[in-house]
């Protein structure tokens, strides 16, 4: 009797162990998905668009329509899905971290800085890897883009407090999860002006002005710092919320170049940008 219960305990013990793996995997696509569909918005760049310019989610993560032609480089959204021709499917774990972290595809050629790694590299290593997991779950789509034309060589504006990860330890402060959030957003690439052709994170952090032009005209981001009556500093937190999630500005403006996938945050998170923004200092 005592070998067959021992053999029982046993063989519950693996059975749990097996079931533990597959929830953390599980769990893992999950927060992966919530990452890449939503502060991370990673379709707006990767996803084709159909003639009306909505995003077309029967390719989704292939490849996108908008085409980079600056004077360093010429490129496209490249496919991110795992199909073996035209995605990442041949790609490792690592090559693939890498390119997101490192902005270096597997072959050591450099992606263009219109990828945001110099932002991701504050990424925690659990998400990092649910980001990974969620990439190798999408359906595989063969969809060829445009050889990317690198002219000239491509320097990256460091952004000051992302040069590594962060940790889950970092995370339980609601200013550190904002500003972990908002940077995983790049919202300071929209947000801060340039100056000869790189965003100044040191004296323009979040002025605003940087001019976008598209179908929808031409529009100037908004100054977001906690200036009282330049930024945000008179705004109630209901108005921020408002704008992040509804696109919509105080005044009932709508906000033509801000991403729809921020309506996907949790309240936890928005909460957590409201409060980093309320420290990032006024600029008028």
């Amino acid at each position: 009797m005592g070998g067959f219960w021992w053999s029982a305990l046993m063989w519950l013990a693996v059975m749990m162990g097996i079931a533990s793996s597959c929830a953390d995997a599980q769990n893992a696509v999950e927060r992966g998905e919530y990452l890449v569909n939503g502060i991370l918005a990673c379709g707006l760049c990767h996803t084709p668009r159909n003639a009306d310019g909505a995003l077309d989610m029967s390719k989704q993560l292939s490849g996108g329509s908008q085409t980079w032609d600056r004077p360093s480089y010429r490129v496209k959204g490249s496919n991110i899905t795992p199909d073996d021709v035209t995605g990442i499917g041949t790609w490792s774990v690592e090559g693939i971290r890498r390119a997101i972290t490192g902005g270096v595809r597997p072959n050591q050629v450099p992606l263009a800085p219109v990828m945001p790694s110099n932002f991701y590299r504050i990424l925690t290593a659990q998400d990092l890897d649910a980001v990974i997991a969620y990439l190798r779950s999408v359906p595989p789509v063969r969809n060829e883009v445009q050889t990317p034309e690198y002219k000239s060589d491509m320097p990256v504006a460091p952004y000051p407090g992302a040069d590594g990860p962060m940790t889950a330890d970092d995370l339980r402060d609601p200013v550190k999860l904002g500003f972990y959030l908002a940077t995983l957003g790049h919202c300071m690439l929209c947000h801060t002006p340039s100056v000869d052709g790189r965003p100044d994170y040191i004296a323009r952090h979040g002025k605003g002005g940087v001019v976008f032009r598209g179908p929808f005209g031409e529009v100037r981001s908004s100054n977001i710092t906690s200036h009282k009556t330049a930024g945000l500093g008179d705004w109630t937190d209901a108005q921020i919320i408002r704008a992040i999630r509804m696109r919509i500005s105080r005044d009932g403006r709508r906000l033509k170049v801000m991403p729809h996938n921020y309506a996907r945050l949790t309240d936890n998170d928005v909460n957590a940008i409201v409060a980093w923004l309320r420290t990032i200092p006024p600029l008028e």
